[in-house]
């Protein structure tokens, strides 16, 4: 029935997009998260978003696609804090700032803004975002990154015995189920004996559609992964009025379901055999191009339910966007401690979505593990 390449929760945007009816033979599926804001650098050399995106489908080229770029780069955000010499320039770089066009600090103005934001209550969906330091006696918290990561980022703080590897554990994995209302379970699976520090962030949202499925209209019609394999899904169907658009140039179809409240789930529909030209031209540029130039149009729209999850050890990936001295020896993390033999050694990630007759519910959560080297 239908592909749907990416979902993105552009929030606080009016525009629209989804699913047109149609039988297209290659059927594969990829899903992620994307928050217009993401990129607050005003200048950027490159595209976080979508060249994380296309770092992480490389890797796993037959499988979903789900995370947060909102999370993953509010966390690098705050590690650059603390990092200095190259490996905050890497970060800054990575994250898209253009260093001889604009200053570190507009980035994180950004970030802070974008929080105050928010965290506004609205009406039509739930919105939580928030980061938090779990600490060990044993390392030297710098004051100043401390006091910048509770301002800038408005982070939570609490004292952690590491040397309870169990118990620390548990206090944070407690922490992000409760803050996620229970969609991000075990963020992280173990703790490096060496671990004296973790970075949180995390992400909750629920939306209602603005005009819901109806649950005797899901069927169990065909869905075609490739053109030899075809799958019994749930199908959803509405008929309306959506957002619609066909992009030529990059051989894909556009449309828009909309939320209530100022929130839309927007799908992409790419032509038989144009998965990867698809996903080469993704980026922020190209998705506000869409939403410039979408059209009213009756639509009969057919939309799996869904359910996806993904994990990812970003340690491995971000490397490949230029971030890699934080990960090794060469690390220059002098702004977090007074220890100089602090450093990462994993940067996890994981993201949940559920899509369904009345809306979607999604969470997502990062935790970067320090540990002394």
């Amino acid at each position: 029935m239908q592909l749907f390449l990416l979902l993105c929760l552009v929030l606080l945007s009016p525009q629209e997009a989804s699913l047109h009816r149609h039988h297209p033979r290659e059927m594969k599926k990829r899903v992620k998260d994307l928050h217009v804001g993401a990129t607050v650098a005003p200048s950027s050399r490159r595209d976080f978003t979508f060249d994380l995106y296309r770092a992480l489908a490389s890797a796993a080229p037959s499988q979903n696609i789900f995370f947060s770029p909102l999370s993953i780069s509010m966390s690098l955000a705050m590690l650059s804090l603390g990092a200095g010499s190259s490996t905050k320039r890497q970060i800054l770089e990575g994250l898209g700032l253009d260093l001889q066009k604009n200053s570190e600090e507009e980035l994180h103005r950004g970030f802070q803004q974008l929080l105050q934001e928010l965290s506004q209550p609205r009406d039509g969906f739930q919105l939580s975002l928030g980061n938090a330091l779990f600490t060990d006696l044993v390392v030297d918290v710098q004051d100043t990154f401390m006091s910048a990561v509770k301002t800038l980022y408005l982070a939570d703080s609490f004292p952690t015995n590491f040397g309870d590897s169990a118990g620390a554990l548990k206090q944070i994995n407690d922490y992000v189920a409760k803050q996620t209302k229970g969609k991000i379970v075990d963020l992280l699976k173990n703790l490096d004996s060496n671990a004296v520090l973790v970075m949180v962030n995390y992400i909750f949202f629920k939306a209602k559609w603005e005009t819901s499925f109806i649950h005797k209209g899901t069927q169990e019609q065909d869905f075609y992964v490739t053109p030899e394999t075809v799958v019994r899904v749930p199908m959803m169907s509405r008929e309306d009025q959506y957002h619609y658009l066909l992009d030529r140039n990059l051989s894909c179809r556009v449309v828009g379901v909309p939320y209530q409240g100022n929130a839309t789930a927007l799908f992409i529909l790419p032509s038989e055999g144009k998965m990867q030209q698809v996903e080469n031209g993704l980026s922020e540029k190209t998705l506000r191009k869409w939403l410039k130039m979408f059209k009213k149009r009756q639509l009969e729209l057919y939309l799996p339910k869904f359910s996806i999850e993904g994990s990812y050890q970003l340690e491995k990936v971000l490397p490949k966007l230029g971030i890699s001295d934080v990960f090794t020896f060469h690390a220059d993390l002098s702004g977090i401690s007074n220890h100089t033999n602090i450093q990462v050694s994993e940067m996890v990630h994981k993201a949940v979505v559920e899509v369904d007759e009345s809306g979607t519910r999604a969470a997502a959560a990062t935790g970067t593990i320090f540990t002394f080297r």
